[in-house]
């Protein structure tokens, strides 16, 4: 009869492996995109999360024929859904404009549940839960950027002389971007130091943007009129 508490080397292995291969593949993907949680993050945090699952489930077999003990295969999972809860609130970042990271938070947390799937020996759900995973991360991405419509908010920040620059023409350029404007604020003579005396002004406009990849072209627009020095923007 077999033993629930005991398990062989190979299998062992196998659970292993997999988790890497499972974890590296949904980290590969975030890793391609830049986020702050990548390949070797999803890989280890799903090889850690199926090693504290065979742990949980056949580390204290020894122990499972004396008396007055009662063993609980979840209980070291249920510490890591805790854990990793910490850790997926590391690449959240919130820059008082907007939220990033919750995505890559969310793949964290869905990694951690493939590794300890697979730590219990649940094959075939932790196969399909990373391959759907991947689809979701992949394939929403595309219907998102095509269908769904991201406004941002952005503020550009422009170096000009005070004489040649007029409002009016940045109000144009938003227009024929279908940019909306939000904001414009001439930055005081005490702020600009050394600027204000040469006859340079900064100017600080903020715009809502229909698509961010408007951004670079309103910036360079910016940047060809008459009498603007310099443009950065955020």
């Amino acid at each position: 009869m077999h033993n629930p508490w005991v398990i062989d080397n190979v299998h062992l292995v196998i659970r292993l492996l997999l988790s890497v291969f499972l974890g590296g593949l949904v980290g590969f993907e975030r890793e391609r995109k830049n986020h702050a949680a990548g390949l070797r993050t999803h890989t280890l945090v799903c090889l850690g999360s199926c090693l504290l699952m065979i742990l949980s489930m056949y580390g204290f077999a020894d122990f499972a024929d004396e008396p007055n003990v009662r063993l609980d295969p979840a209980r070291l999972a249920a510490q890591v859904i805790t854990g990793v809860g910490f850790l997926g609130a590391g690449t959240i970042l919130f820059t008082g404009k907007s939220i990033t990271g919750l995505t890559t938070a969310a793949s964290i947390w869905v990694v951690m549940a493939v590794g300890l799937t697979v730590g219990a020996g649940f094959y075939l759900p932790a196969v399909l839960s990373a391959v759907m995973v991947l689809l979701i991360l992949w394939g929403l991405n595309i219907v998102e950027k095509r269908y769904v419509n991201h406004r941002r908010e952005c503020t550009f920040t422009l170096k000009a002389d005070n004489e040649t620059v007029r409002i009016e023409s940045f109000q144009s350029v938003l227009n024929e971007r279908g940019a909306k404007l939000v904001k414009v604020r001439f930055v005081d003579e005490e702020d600009t130091g050394q600027e204000a005396k040469s006859g340079i002004q900064r100017i600080a406009i903020t715009v809502i943007l229909p698509h961010r990849d408007l951004l670079i072209a309103i910036a360079d627009d910016f940047k060809q009129m008459n009498g603007v020095r310099s443009v950065t923007a955020e």
